[in-house]
């Protein structure tokens, strides 16, 4: 997963694998990786989800405003870098240099 995980809705079912597949055949156009259909990420709202699952009578806990930090800081770089008011470069660095850091780590853990 490219972000850290937000729940959104805790949706009550009889026959969870029978709303999986419902809800797939539903998005199926909406899917991310269209080559694929393991990869279960679909490009849609929690508020079409929500539509949807109404539509099907179910009863669900929403909670419409997830934190999504991650995601919401990602989108204020992006946009910072389109209108270049954004030091691309310091970015880059911080990125290489966490990367490489967190590489390390990891080779670390492996050979202890």
């Amino acid at each position: 997963m490219p972000f850290d995980f937000d729940v959104h809705a805790m949706i009550n079912s009889e026959d969870a694998p029978a709303l999986e597949r419902a809800l797939h055949k539903r998005f199926v156009r909406e899917q991310v990786n269209k080559v694929n259909p393991r990869k279960e990420f679909f490009r849609i709202t929690a508020q079409q989800l929500r539509e949807e699952i109404e539509t099907l009578g179910l009863t669900a806990r929403w909670t419409m405003v997830a934190e999504c930090r991650e995601w919401k800081e990602t989108l204020a770089i992006e946009h910072a870098m389109k209108s270049h008011t954004f030091d691309e470069r310091a970015w880059e660095n911080r990125q290489v240099t966490e990367h490489d850091r967190a590489s390390r780590e990891a080779t670390a853990e492996v050979v202890e």
